[in-house]
């Protein structure tokens, strides 16, 4: 048998291309952070790991939980969830907030309760959502725990469902970004939801809420209007914390994560200009440069004791990198690092080395190499012959 031998695959030799710096962006929100969604690269940040009250950003953490639900198979769009006293909208909470206007014993569908949610940051549906989950809102806080963790999010607490102020309710614009990127990731057939322009929910139940329901249709978030490419995600507000927005645009096949929170401007509107403002910083002050996609076969690497002499090496996220708009090709090379063979039996997804961005020699970032089928270890007769192949034939 061979000995294990580590080896260097150049797939792109000193290619000119220079990683993005910091660029001088001015921001009136206390915290703010952007992202290149295919890169992962931080194109600008102020802040954005310190943790502030989300507003109703953290409404996203909601519907994360219930996505969940829907992608398992466990929900569908047209199951109804029943309205409890806690959302009922004569609550003094709801008075002052967001909401579909919902009174107790109402059903109402997944799909309503999603579109009240994004479009009309229905905090009743939010609580709604909460208890079909778990007996009280409080135990549902729980839930999101858990799943800010499994994403990733290792600082976000949660007080409610539904982002009005808590003591707990703290994210960081990080962590949200984090937390768009998942959502675009995760759930790809329901993230359009998060586009609509417009919701009018049309079973309301008293005369007051039929007139709230008429007047209240338009998503609070005004870039969707403003901005073309842009197609979510979030706002917030509360009186302390201001303004904030979690937005994605795509624009020529880019796609970009915005966050903004602590804003002070004049009402939402001018929340999207600040919004479209730093989305363009990115756009046009740099670029993404994409190597390689999840399921390319970036080489084949040979399998010892496999029923197949070789595995197909791929990854599971873009081997990408983002660079300056105007800058130099020069200086990058990206590798493929692993050891060879590969021993039998590899399992399909399996890590079997790792692709390396270097810049001047300078590792700029690592992502696994995975394997992308199965390959299943010959049996012992099998195992016989090759040994004596090996010491015939040198293979």
């Amino acid at each position: 048998m061979c000995d294990m031998i580590k080896r260097f695959l150049i797939f792109l030799t000193f290619l000119n291309i220079g990683i993005a710096n910091a660029t001088d962006f001015q921001t009136r929100a206390k915290s703010a952070y952007l992202i290149d969604y295919d890169s992962g690269y931080e194109i600008f940040a102020k802040n954005s790991d310190v943790l502030m009250p989300p507003s109703s950003m953290l409404k996203l953490m909601t519907l994360t939980v219930l996505f969940d639900e829907i992608k398992s198979g466990k929900l569908k769009m047209d199951d109804v969830l029943t309205v409890s006293d806690s959302a009922d909208y004569k609550n003094p909470q709801w008075y002052p907030a967001s909401k579909m206007c919902l009174v107790p014993g109402q059903k109402i569908t997944v799909r309503d309760a999603i579109l009240g949610i994004i479009v009309l940051s229905a905090g009743d549906a939010s609580v709604v959502v909460a208890e079909h989950f778990a007996k009280t809102e409080s135990q549902f806080t729980e839930l999101m725990q858990k799943k800010a963790r499994e994403i990733g999010m290792e600082k976000s607490t949660f007080g409610n469902a539904s982002g009005l102020p808590h003591e707990n309710n703290l994210m960081t614009s990080h962590e949200l970004a984090l937390l768009a990127k998942y959502i675009i990731d995760e759930y790809p057939d329901i993230y359009p939801m998060f586009a609509t322009k417009r919701f009018e929910f049309n079973d309301s139940k008293t005369d007051w809420c039929r007139e709230w329901n008429r007047t209240h249709t338009l998503n609070y978030n005004k870039l969707l209007f403003v901005m073309p490419g842009a197609d979510g995600l979030k706002t917030g507000h509360t009186d302390n914390g201001g303004y904030g927005m979690v937005a994605s645009a795509k624009i020529g096949g880019r796609r970009l994560i915005g966050v903004i929170n602590g804003f002070n401007g004049r009402g939402h509107d001018a929340l999207a200009e600040e919004m479209k403002k730093l989305l363009n910083h990115g756009y046009k002050t740099t670029q993404t440069k994409i190597f390689y996609r999840p399921g390319d076969v970036l080489l084949k690497i040979p399998v010892w004791y496999g029923l197949y002499d070789t595995v197909d090496a791929t990854v599971n996220e873009n081997v990408a990198i983002t660079l300056p708009k105007d800058a130099s090709l020069k200086n990058i090379r990206v590798l493929a690092r692993f050891d060879e063979p590969v021993a039998a039996p590899v399992k399909q997804g399996q890590k079997i080395g790792e692709v390396v961005i270097e810049k001047n020699g300078d590792v700029v970032k690592r992502i696994p190499m995975v394997a992308k089928d199965r390959v299943r270890k010959i049996q012992f007769f099998g195992r016989v012959m090759k040994n004596i192949s090996v010491m015939i034939w040198g293979k």
